[in-house]
């Protein structure tokens, strides 16, 4: 899933509209956050067949585990391949941990962007525990 062209600005207008975004698990949390983010630098969608169909975090890692995957991690990992945090860039998903568990973000710069309770919370990159390659 090549990015397009102009990938740059189709993710600064995902993150716009994501900024004060309200966490709600099924249409705003991390996983379809990070989705999101992809699809708008790819087109390509990795979570589209989850999206609006949990009310719960617990429900949403119901369908990813009846669909094959541990959890949201999964899901990335079996669409982006990893890349080694010095090598990871500007749109690269990264894996956080957070007080829930780990939690999918978006890089840029110095910072990774999460979905948080009232919008985007702001991540220091040195505490990912992954990466994975957005082509």
């Amino acid at each position: 899933m090549p990015r397009h062209y102009d990938w740059n600005s189709r993710l600064q207008d995902h993150l716009d509209g994501a900024m004060t975004r309200a966490f709600c698990p099924g249409k705003h949390d991390c996983a379809l956050f990070a989705a999101g983010c992809v699809a708008a630098m790819t087109g390509d969608d990795f979570a589209a067949p989850y999206r609006g169909r949990y009310r719960t975090l617990r429900g949403g890692i119901r369908i990813l585990r009846k669909a094959g995957f541990s959890d949201a991690i999964a899901l990335a990992a079996a669409h982006l391949p990893p890349v080694a945090p010095a090598f990871a860039a500007d749109g690269d998903v990264a894996v956080v941990p957070t007080p829930e568990g780990p939690a999918l973000g978006i890089l840029i710069g110095a910072q990774i962007r999460v979905a948080g309770p009232k919008g985007l919370r702001l991540v220091p990159r040195e505490a990912a525990t992954d990466f994975y390659k957005v082509n």
